[in-house]
């Protein structure tokens, strides 16, 4: 991979993606960890569907699914399984992890169908996971906008990282650093993706696993924390997707964010299932004790929060099998 690549990759820089020359404006604020890009929407010809709006006692819907994209075996079919899903439900927000590009994939030039954000220096290539998904929404009468962050490398060949639909428009995108370490090539690099829409913040997750050596869970938890902070009070906070830590565990992940000042939506919901979101062994925790069923893909707010339901989705029993996770499907009652 060229080295010019890899070291402008994560500059604290915003580059903001429009499919036409009207698109918004875009202005940063940064630190050394963290860079919102805010969005004007004044003029943008897609603020039309700005009137979809959660009525008073409708459900906003929340998707999470770690992806384990292009390492699944029939991933076409899978991601058309996804999409169908989509189609049906038509959740507000939707966070995808492990949304994976080849590296050596020829860079993609053409409509990016409703992506807001990518970091400068990144390049969108031919195949990437989520722009096909934005794709096949688009072909389905969908109108999703989507930011995407490569974060490090995977499994040697992939442009791996985050990506976050919103039905809504998007108008501000954040880049936040969770891990000490900051090499694009290291695979212990961490960073979470946020966007906000008129509903709040939401924040798609891949954090560390609680006994990793060199990057605990805690440790990134205590980075993230302050910058999490610095949101606007008034905006509802969401983080969405794969915790790497069981928590139904006492004592780890889950206790450390509830102690934070955070909800676990899946305890507040007034309807449920089981929860489990792994069903055994999974990529990556070859090394950790525990190889059962585990709760490891989470949704929390940062306020209590009225939750129609909960309900673990693409484990076999309600929608097919389509990554090494399940999804998570989450109602707010607003």
């Amino acid at each position: 991979m060229d080295r010019s690549l890899i070291r402008h990759r994560f500059r604290q820089i915003a580059k903001m993606c429009t499919e036409n020359k009207n698109g918004p404006k875009s202005r940063t604020r940064q630190n050394s960890q963290q860079v919102i890009h805010a969005f004007e929407y004044g003029k943008h010809p897609e603020t039309r569907h700005g009137s979809i709006r959660i009525k008073e006692g409708q459900d906003m819907k929340i998707l999470t699914l770690n992806t384990h994209s292009l390492q699944e075996e029939n991933m076409n079919e899978k991601r058309e399984q996804f999409v169908s899903f989509v189609k049906d439900t038509q959740p507000d927000v939707i966070a995808l992890q492990e949304v994976n590009q080849l590296m050596s994939a020829p860079l993609y030039t053409g409509d990016t169908f409703g992506l807001r954000f990518h970091p400068e220096g990144s390049e969108l290539k031919e195949g990437n996971h989520a722009l096909l998904v934005a794709k096949m929404l688009h072909e389905a009468g969908l109108h999703y906008e989507w930011s995407w962050l490569p974060m490090k490398i995977g499994y040697d060949k992939y442009d791996e990282g985050l990506a976050l639909f919103s039905r809504k428009p998007i108008l501000e995108s954040a880049d936040l650093l969770a891990s000490r370490i900051d090499e694009y090539t290291d695979f212990r690099t961490r960073r979470i993706l946020g966007i906000r829409n008129e509903d709040g913040w939401f924040y798609s997750i891949h954090l560390s696993w609680w006994l990793d050596p060199n990057e605990p869970f805690i440790e990134q938890w205590n980075r993230l924390t302050p910058l999490l902070a610095d949101q606007t009070p008034a905006d509802l906070v969401v983080l969405m997707g794969d915790f790497n830590s069981d928590a139904n565990v006492h004592g780890q992940s889950a206790d450390v964010v509830k102690a934070s000042g955070w909800f676990d939506t899946y305890e507040m919901a007034q309807t449920k299932d089981g929860g489990m979101t792994v069903g055994g062994l999974i990529d990556g925790w070859e090394d950790q004790p525990d190889q059962g069923a585990k709760r490891i893909d989470q949704v929390w707010v940062d306020r209590k929060t009225p939750v129609s339901s909960s309900r673990v989705v693409f484990n076999g029993t309600n929608e097919p099998v389509v990554s090494d996770h399940y999804g998570v499907l989450v109602e707010l009652d607003r």
